[in-house]
């Protein structure tokens, strides 16, 4: 009797498998590779979208390519990420339904539950209709430099719900669009360095400031820096009495992200020219006295006695 009923169930079992390889199976193989095949298409097509949207950017008179850039390769990462979540999505749902798992329930019981923790989400809702809003606006784009939350560094990633920065020590900061309070792009449309130079209280104010002004000329001048420095330099003037010198402002106008680099050669030229000049950059100084002042003639007649 026993061995009727593991024939009849291994009789059945093999059947059911048959039936299945039959006909469904084929829909399945079907289904992945056709999920394969969309996934490559939209990867080629926002490929292709991205260099025609840069392309056609570029061609419109005033427009920056680089900051053109930014912009469209963040939207096409979004665009990018929910049209492979959707197929994915829908994947999942024919395998479901080629395996015999009825969806209508579970489709039902999503329902319930997405009206459930829509109610309890409301932190969730909030970071996707901050970041959507964030990308709309063209408030940060990936490969700026900004300042989020008191918080500095390059922005490597922004999604519907998180923004990531990495600072300069390479840690990477990841803040919840909706608990973002403050943005300070350096790096939109053009970025700037404010140099603020000290010389000493015997210096001639108007010589530094025309050695001031030749140095920023000379680095424009430079075809490496040529690109980097969108206007010559701007010689504010005398701007602070500080306790120990003389503060010079200047600025010089930059592309995104160069006004660090160009900052520093600047100030490298320049002390190079003070130096030729013999332009005097002080230091703060003090002069401490120990215990009372003794006079060298009393001493000495001290020792004699």
């Amino acid at each position: 009797m026993e061995e009727v009923i593991n024939t009849t169930f291994f009789n059945d079992l093999t059947e059911n498998l048959k039936s299945w390889v039959i006909n469904q199976m084929p829909g399945l193989l079907i289904a992945v590779a056709a999920t394969f095949v969309l996934l490559r298409i939209i990867r080629f097509s926002i490929g292709k979208l991205k260099k025609t949207l840069i392309r056609r950017a570029t061609e419109k008179e005033g427009v920056d390519k680089e900051e053109a850039g930014k912009r469209i390769n963040t939207l096409m990462g979004i665009v990018n990420g929910t049209a492979r979540v959707i197929i994915l999505t829908v994947f999942i749902m024919i395998v479901l339904v080629k395996v015999g798992v009825e969806i209508g329930p579970i489709l039902a019981s999503a329902g319930i539950v997405g009206l459930a923790v829509g109610f309890g989400a409301q932190e969730l809702v909030r970071d996707y209709i901050s970041g959507f809003f964030m990308l709309l606006e063209d408030q940060v784009r990936v490969g700026d430099v900004a300042i989020i939350n008191g918080t500095g560094g390059l922005v490597e990633k922004i999604e519907l719900r998180t923004i990531t920065l990495r600072d300069l020590s390479g840690v990477v900061h990841i803040f919840q669009n909706g608990k973002v309070n403050s943005i300070s792009n350096m790096t939109k449309q053009w970025s700037a360095i404010v140099l603020d130079i000290g010389v000493a209280y015997k210096e001639d104010v108007d010589k530094v400031m025309k050695i001031m002004k030749e140095v920023g000329d000379e680095l424009k001048a430079d075809p490496e820096f040529a690109e980097k420095i969108i206007e010559p330099i701007e010689i504010f003037g005398l701007n602070e009495f500080a306790d120990s010198a003389l503060v010079i402002r200047a600025r010089i106008k930059t592309r995104p992200i160069e006004q660090w680099f160009t900052g520093r050669e600047y100030r490298r030229r320049l002390k190079k020219a003070f130096d030729r000049e013999n332009i005097e950059i002080p230091f703060p100084h003090t002069t401490v006295y120990w215990g009372e002042e003794i006079d060298p003639l009393k001493l000495e007649v001290n020792e004699n006695k």
